[in-house]
């Protein structure tokens, strides 16, 4: 049996059972079963309000524009090559409770998949299958593992399901719905009297290649972070799969990173500065002597180096 582990919405914690995964094309036989993983509880969807807009910046003096405007260029050329150059980003305001990506992955061979339909939605939540879709195939082809999301408010005859419930009932529903192992399965169950929803998410066995533990941590993080959002429930699934699947593939920059790597360009800049002004002021100087050689009359040499001749033989 695959190994499964169970938490809170606020952490993960519990163990992970015996059991592995190959990695060859070949589905395994009936009775052998996936790595399953149990995602989070938590309180249903309120009515939602606005999120708090990230906090403004000061603005500098006229005479500190300049070196202001170098540095914000500076940074995003800089940032922006470290980004191409290692599959990098910066955490973004706001989502620094999302895991971040430690690892650079490889997105699975698409021939792995055999591309089927994206959700099933039992609540008739879902207004613009269009948009969710975009965000589905957002993530499918960042990491080449296509997602599907099934939406439910009711597992194995239940509107109260059991950790066991949710794995059983994943197991199936994989079994069901695809060909391949290629595919994760995103178990999304919500009843509206019980005031929880949980989440149960089975993964392929080449699925499982590209979408270890920590990738899958950050998908419900954002399930979870935009599940508060003033967002439609369609808008809310498709920014959480387009969200995860560019934080999935990348590795994520500690927020430190970004005031460091701001304080070294303004270093930068500075001794940039002052050895310019040096160069210049040195220029200047050189500029002035030769102007006055240039404009001193040579006949007062001459009258001078005669004088003291004169003066050196009466």
């Amino acid at each position: 049996m695959g190994g499964g582990s169970f938490g809170g919405r606020g952490g993960r914690s519990g163990g992970l059972f015996g059991g592995g995964f190959s990695r060859g094309p070949s589905r395994p036989s009936m009775g052998t079963w996936r790595p399953t993983y149990r995602s989070s509880w938590g309180p249903r969807r309120s009515a939602p309000g606005p999120r708090p807009s990230p906090g403004g910046c000061g603005c500098l003096g006229g005479a500190l524009l300049w070196p202001v405007l170098l540095v914000l260029v500076l940074f995003v050329l800089f940032s922006g090559v470290g980004n191409v150059l290692h599959g990098g980003s910066f955490l973004p305001s706001g989502s620094e409770d999302i895991t971040r990506s430690t690892v650079k992955r490889e997105p699975l061979d698409k021939a792995y998949v055999n591309e089927t339909g994206y959700y099933t939605d039992e609540l008739g939540w879902i207004r613009s299958g269009s948009t969710l879709e975009k965000g589905m195939k957002d993530f499918y082809q960042e990491t080449g593992v296509q997602p599907y999301l099934y939406i439910t408010d009711t597992v194995n005859g239940t509107t109260s399901p059991t950790s066991s419930d949710m794995e059983t009932a994943c197991q199936a529903l994989y079994d069901q719905l695809f060909t391949d192992e290629g595919h994760m399965l995103l178990l999304f169950q919500e009843y509206n009297s019980s005031g929880n929803y949980n989440m149960w998410y089975v993964c392929g066995k080449q699925a499982k290649t590209v979408l270890d533990s920590e990738a899958m941590d950050i998908l419900m993080d954002y399930v979870d972070y935009y599940y508060y959002s003033d967002l439609d429930e369609d808008e809310m699934f498709a920014q959480a799969f387009q969200k995860a699947g560019d934080r999935i593939m990348s590795v994520t920059r500690p927020a430190w990173m970004m005031p460091a790597i701001i304080l070294g360009v303004v270093l930068l800049v500075a001794l940039l500065y002052s050895w310019w002004k040096k160069a210049k002021q040195q220029k200047n100087r050189e500029a002035e002597q030769t102007k006055k050689i240039l404009e001193t009359d040579l006949s007062t040499f001459e009258d001078k180096e005669l004088k003291d001749l004169e003066n050196k033989y009466k």
